[in-house]
């Protein structure tokens, strides 16, 4: 990552971690609680993006890993999903997706939970679509991200893209589809190694540019497909 792109992902987490009191948001048309500690998807352009490319299973099952304030898991069951689970290691963004649904009416449909990955699953939950927007900065200021926070941005030797992509499969339903959200931040050679390794061809489906006040970055949604 060149110096400038650092930069940048830098003074956005420099921005999350100003925030230290709840406070609620904008995005979508709709406002949305947020808790310190947890990433804040209105300081970005992705996140409205990747709520209007996906394609929610009508009357299926979403999973969100590493769904932090939860709009996205909402979102989900607004649109017609029977039933959502939102993961996320952070027990702050938990929380914060549970507010977020009852906030919205759609608690009964949304289901958060904490834990790393995949774990708090059980081995024989399987969903119709997978969606995770990761964390494709692959080095952090350390070497090691310092908090829960850090690790929304950066997965040093994508150590998380490696676990996730070694076990999504056994969660996904037949027909089913896995999603991922990541940036030119990110090492598409490394995503495409770690992705082989385990069964995975990945296929980019959607593509835009996000403008920031001090550079841009170029967003992408990948499609997993089985090698």
């Amino acid at each position: 990552m060149d110096s400038r792109n650092q930069d940048l992902v830098l003074r956005l987490r420099d921005r999350h971690q100003d925030i230290v009191e709840p406070q609620t948001f904008e995005l979508l048309g709709q406002e949305w609680d947020l808790l310190p500690g947890v990433y804040a998807p209105h300081l970005t352009p992705s996140a409205a993006l990747y709520a209007e490319w996906l394609s929610y299973p009508t009357g299926g099952s979403f999973c969100e890993m590493g769904c932090g304030t939860g709009y996205l898991s909402v979102i989900a069951a607004q649109r017609g999903c029977a039933s959502v689970t939102a993961l996320d290691i952070s027990a702050a963004a938990v929380e914060n997706t549970r507010r977020n649904a009852e906030r919205h009416g759609v608690a009964d449909r949304v289901t958060a939970r904490c834990g790393d990955m995949f774990q708090p699953l059980a081995e024989d939950e399987r969903f119709d679509l997978i969606f995770w927007n990761s964390n494709f900065v692959g080095t952090s200021p350390g070497e090691s991200p310092d908090d829960q926070l850090d690790r929304a941005f950066f997965d040093p030797g994508y150590a998380a893209h490696t676990a996730f992509l070694g076990t999504v499969g056994r969660h996904l339903a037949p027909g089913g589809r896995v999603m991922l959200g990541f940036a030119d931040l990110g090492d598409p050679a490394m995503l495409g190694r770690i992705a082989a390794e385990h069964g995975w061809r990945p296929v980019t489906r959607r593509c835009a540019v996000g403008e920031y006040p001090d550079g841009e970055l170029r967003y992408e949604l990948i499609e997993l497909l089985h090698s």
